[in-house]
């Protein structure tokens, strides 16, 4: 991407937006072509919130790799790892995207590891976007199973427990409790974000079911911990509870930092996320 704004000088200057959809946190910047990327330990100096700048993850622009799209992105977690997918991340790259003028129509499409994005500039703030088909083959994840299931018993910290299993372009294990705000997070995530049946790891949302249009949700992303919002973790969420017959093509996510609104008609239909995207400051860090 161009501009004189974002990018790296040879002192591995760093200019950057730091943005957040409902508390789920991020840097982005421009990564001009021949630049050396941070090193997971730089990248998990910066995430500090104490000593660094502080996210959940950091996004990296490149220049587009189709002509039908403009932007490749990619995602850093907090703990260094790259990542396939981000939703959040996505909306916020989006709406700096439309800020820059790139998408005058308020329509644009992005591209990503996990494959293209269209986004929709509702506003200024408020951003939807289509997350894909959601993909409940066990392979997808990768998740070690004999064959495809609504839902799946996992052997966890000397419990057991039924998860749903969908990739969003990004592994999720989602787990139905009776009360998101009691549910046991931090025991059980990171127990099921490295579980050995999840080769690269797991997201995990705790979902709880208010009714057919609402549900409540907690998510311990991979590499990160516990967010205040998780984009492509909503979806999942809405996904499994819709295949399993216990939601509404709309559901209203309510999520610790604020909601999110997914739809979705159902299986081979695509699935759209609406929720805002805002900027908290610009910034610049020398490494």
């Amino acid at each position: 991407m161009g501009g004189s704004d974002f990018g790296y000088s040879r002192a591995m200057r760093i200019d950057f937006t730091k943005m957040h959809g409902l508390g789920n946190d991020f840097i982005v910047f421009d990564s001009p072509a021949g630049a050396p990327l941070p090193s997971a330990a730089q990248w998990r100096r910066l995430s500090a919130r104490h000593t660094g700048i502080g996210f959940d993850q950091a996004l990296v622009l490149e220049p587009p790799r189709r002509p039908d799209t403009a932007v490749f992105y990619r995602i850093f977690n907090a703990d260094g790892d790259e990542v396939e997918q981000c939703g959040n991340g996505a909306r916020c790259i989006a709406a700096l995207l439309h800020r820059r003028g790139l998408a005058p129509s308020g329509s644009l499409t992005m591209d990503s590891p996990a494959g293209l994005i269209r986004a929709r500039i509702q506003n200024d703030s408020l951003v939807s976007l289509d997350m894909g088909v959601p993909n409940f083959d066990p392979a997808s994840l990768p998740f070690e199973a004999s064959g495809e299931a609504a839902m799946y018993s996992l052997d966890v910290a000397g419990t057991s427990v039924e998860i749903g299993a969908v990739s969003m372009g990004n592994p999720h294990a989602v787990l139905t409790v009776e009360s998101a705000e009691r549910a046991p997070v931090e025991r059980l995530g990171p127990a099921i974000e490295r579980h050995p049946r999840f080769p690269k790891r797991v997201n995990v949302g705790f979902m709880e079911v208010v009714d057919r249009t609402h549900i409540n949700l907690r998510v311990y992303e991979r590499g990160a911990g516990e967010t205040l919002a998780c984009g492509t973790g909503a979806c999942a969420a809405v996904a499994v509870g819709r295949r399993n017959g216990k939601l509404d093509n709309e559901v209203h996510v309510r999520v610790r930092g604020g909601e999110l609104r997914i739809n979705w008609g159902g299986p081979g239909e695509h699935l759209w996320m609406t929720g805002p995207a805002e900027v908290s400051f610009e910034g610049r860090v020398e490494l």
